[in-house]
């Protein structure tokens, strides 16, 4: 029976050694608990490293067998291992660079080997408890090489990733050199998930830019694998928070902080110690709120808590050092003997006792530099039971595209901040309710337990998706019937596309000319049967390229024929009025004037605009641009206007594919047939063939063909297959 598989770098308990034995604690993070309805079903599983260097291998059996009642397996992690995969690569290359801290990026070798090796050992662990039919889903940055090693040994399972971290600009992640192999390794997931749209945006053109892999509507084509991204805001178990707030516990904890802080209204803060947080910025714009508004003195506090993180790290250090000079300052600028403007804790708290922090508080203060989604402005939020309370809110957290009703910022705006802060002092109670009450009911309706059940539903859809086109691949069965049907056939007919189909796109059209290996084929093929080159490419390259072969061909989609057996040179196929094309060059024209790289082809027939060699983005915008122009032109004159893979081609819809292969099939007596193609301009070909005929498009995409195979270099062993 399948199961679901959860991996993380963590697993969601602290192991701790006491006494000669292991106690594990049970994390309360919000990802455990919404993952908590997964992984404790059946034979579900979580696997991850459980937060300590376990050597001794008597010690890791006690491990395993304890966590096993956990339904959780480990990854045994070397203090080596930690220092230049965790530390190291993770958190001292990935996570500056994905939060935009490029001044903080380590470039180390060691620790991208070490990184490496890490993902090898989370996927050896895996693969022992893994079956072809299981459900894989990898948790975030730390794991980015995960998918895809899985990919290549669980072809058939379902994967998928999640990244709870920021995704950034194809102009940062271009700066790291292994961010091919980092983005290949996500790829071999069938959906690929972020917080925000902004994130899968990043995502998608980077995969473009340095894969080469184009996307629609954020399903990415990828050999014979269709992949998904989209965008999946995770919500906290708001049930939890609000239900802790209105406990007695939390109630006591409130009373006894209230009496030792006074009449004070309290703006809160809560952080894991990083540069990504911004807290230096927050304790300075709170300073300047008490320099340009004396009257908040005495009367306004902010509870700070800044939880250790990374401490041995070097910058975390300075950074440290840099949050405790600034709170000392101020508390020794404005402190009178009854009141302390900043109240700082360096530690984390109970769970109770944060509940009462985020009762009490007046304001929030939630203001990182950069976010994947940020929780702890979700869980203010939750704890308002009596509606009372201000969030504000940095543009840079993810979670600001949801909570609209927040009060706003940019983190780098100081005076912005400021102004923001009394303005929420100031705000009424009825417009604070309102605000609440909009931003709670969005919270309780996204979830995390909603997120999950979005994020599962999502996975099955693409898994439903895939199985569609699967149902179309041309395996080993049609393949081995294909030849036989070739094979005993007394007239079989061959129409090959060239472009995309007998070979692979080139970055100047010209230099994807026919390799020895495919002119011996094509002579080899043309003995036992027709051949029909059916292409887009002009008459004088198509017919340079297979001079002296025994193939017929039609060029330009069906403007040109040249057959075999023919002495005269090419005919004009179809009659075609081409005073529309001065027209559309001057258009066309000005687009290559604005756009480096692109080109104009002139065909009898036709006029194409290539921008291959066009800066991946502003191609794809100049495209849809040239297109939108182009159709409103081609009304006027009775054309078509098609969309390749990297041109676009204006023609008369009457001149196709389809019709010319009609044209030279008429009247003949055909046993077999097989047509294939990798474009839209081949779909009319598919549409035109008999019933009974083989009809195969290249590349896994929704098609008018029998069956799809994966790339140009399987279209060649097919057609070897032939042969044999």
């Amino acid at each position: 029976m399948s199961k679901t598989i959860i991996v993380s770098n963590r697993l969601p308990i602290s192991l701790q050694h006491k006494n000669g034995k292991f106690e594990f604690k049970p994390s309360a993070g919000g990802l455990a608990t919404g993952l908590g309805s997964i992984y404790k079903e059946g034979e579900n599983i979580w696997i991850g490293w459980p937060g300590n260097d376990v050597e001794d291998k008597g010690q890791q059996k006690e491990v395993v067998d304890e966590l096993k009642k956990l339904k959780m397996a480990p990854v045994f992690l070397t203090k080596k291992d930690v220092e230049l995969y965790y530390e190291g690569f993770s958190n001292e290359t990935i996570w500056p660079a994905f939060h935009y801290f490029t001044q903080h990026i380590n470039y180390e070798d060691e620790y991208w080997d070490a990184y490496w090796q890490v993902n090898k050992k989370f996927c050896d662990a895996i693969l022992a408890k893994a079956n072809e039919d299981d459900t894989i889903w990898v948790h975030d940055y730390q794991l980015l090489l995960l998918p895809m090693m899985l990919r290549k040994k669980l072809p058939n399972a379902t994967i998928a990733f999640f990244q709870h971290i920021p995704f950034p600009s194809y102009e940062i992640i271009r700066m790291l050199p292994w961010r091919k192999q980092m983005l290949e390794g996500m790829v071999g997931a069938d959906l690929i998930g972020f917080h925000t749209y902004d994130d899968m945006r990043h995502f998608l053109s980077a995969v473009g830019r340095i894969l080469g892999l184009s996307n629609e509507s954020g399903f990415i084509q990828a050999d014979n694998r269709l992949i998904n991204v989209d965008a999946f805001p995770m919500g906290i178990d708001y049930d939890k928070y609000e239900k802790a707030a209105l406990s007695s516990k939390t109630k006591t904890y409130v009373k006894k902080f209230k009496q030792t802080l006074g009449d004070q209204k309290l703006l809160l803060t809560i952080d894991r110690l990083d540069y990504s947080k911004g807290i230096p910025n927050r304790i300075k714009v709170f300073e300047r709120l008490l320099d340009e508004n004396p009257e908040y003195q005495g009367k306004v506090s902010m509870i700070m808590v800044v939880v250790p993180s990374r401490d041995q790290v070097k910058s975390y250090q300075t950074l440290k050092e840099e949050i405790d000079t600034l709170v000392g300052h101020i508390n020794s600028k404005f402190s009178t003997l009854n009141w302390v403007p900043i109240h700082y804790f360096y530690r984390s708290f109970p769970f109770n006792e944060l509940s009462a922090f985020y009762s009490m508080s007046d304001i929030a203060l939630v203001t990182p530099l950069r976010d994947g989604m940020n929780l702890v402005c979700k869980e203010f939020v939750a704890s308002k039971t009596d509606q009372k309370g201000v969030l504000i809110l940095s543009e840079m957290a993810g979670a600001s595209k949801e909570l609209v009703d927040a009060i706003l910022v940019n983190p780098n705006d100081q005076e912005g901040v400021t102004s923001a802060i009394v303005e929420a002092l100031s705000m009424d109670e009825e417009e604070q309710e309102l605000r609440m009450s909009s931003m709670q009911a969005s919270l309780k309706k996204y979830d995390i337990f909603q997120w999950v059940k979005v994020f599962m539903d999502r996975l099955k859809f693409v898994k439903e998706k895939q199985a569609d086109l699967e149902s179309k691949a041309l395996d080993k069965k049609i393949s081995a019937q294909i030849k036989e049907a070739f094979k005993v056939a007394k007239r079989p007919l061959l129409l090959l596309d060239y472009d995309g189909t007998l070979v692979g796109f080139k970055g100047k059209p010209q230099d994807a000319f026919p390799d020895e290996e495919l002119k011996t084929l094509v002579a080899d093929l043309s003995e036992k049967c027709q051949i029909v080159i059916i292409s887009g490419r002009d008459k004088e390259t198509l017919g340079e390229w297979f001079k002296g072969q025994k193939v017929d061909m039609i060029a330009e989609h069906g403007v040109w024929l040249k057959r075999k057996d023919q002495k005269e040179d090419w005919i004009l196929y179809a009659e075609v009025d081409d005073s529309w094309k001065e027209d559309i060059r001057k258009v066309m024209e000005y687009y290559v004037l604005r756009t480096p790289g692109a080109l104009i082809e002139e065909k009898h027939h036709s006029l194409v605009w290539h921008y291959r060699k066009v800066e991946s983005g502003l191609g794809d915008l100049r495209m849809r641009e040239l297109f939108s122009h182009l159709k409103y032109m081609a009304r006027g004159h009775n054309l078509q206007v098609l969309e390749g893979n990297k041109v676009l081609e204006i023609k008369r819809p009457d001149i196709n594919k389809g019709r010319a292969a009609t044209s030279l099939m008429k009247g003949e007596e055909y046993d077999f047939i097989m047509a294939l193609g990798d474009d839209w301009t081949d779909e009319d070909t598919f549409k035109a063939m008999p019933k009974n005929a083989y009809t195969i498009r290249v590349g896994y995409t929704y098609t008018q063909a029998n069956y799809n195979i994966k790339n140009p270099e399987e279209v060649r062993e097919l057609l070897k297959s032939l042969l044999s």
